[in-house]
């Protein structure tokens, strides 16, 4: 990655559990919302029923550590977090009403 490149996302997947769908949905919504402020998103095979969602050293998502995986609006929310925490997403930062 080139020094004035956005972050680098890593979703690493699991193959055996054919979630590469899933990793590539989630890709395709991270680079739609954040474009040209990511450096890259990219997707990377493994086994044991991994799913994990790293931006640096930074663990954002863990499969097994968070129960599941999360929704787009959350997955966001996350990545924001991380890359520019005073960044709005509109609709998603939106709570539910009671």
């Amino acid at each position: 990655m080139q020094a004035d490149r956005g972050p680098r996302i890593v979703i690493t997947y699991c193959m055996q559990c054919q979630w590469l769908l899933r990793a590539g949905w989630m890709a395709q919504e991270l680079l739609s919302t954040f474009g040209p402020d990511l450096g890259e998103v990219a997707l990377v095979p493994g086994t044991g029923g991994v799913f994990s969602i790293t931006c640096g050293d930074t663990l954002i998502w863990e499969r097994k550590r968070d129960g599941g995986f999360p929704d787009a609006a959350r997955l966001k929310q996350l990545v924001r977090d991380v890359i520019d925490p005073e960044r709005s997403l509109g609709h998603s930062d939106r709570k539910p009403q009671d």
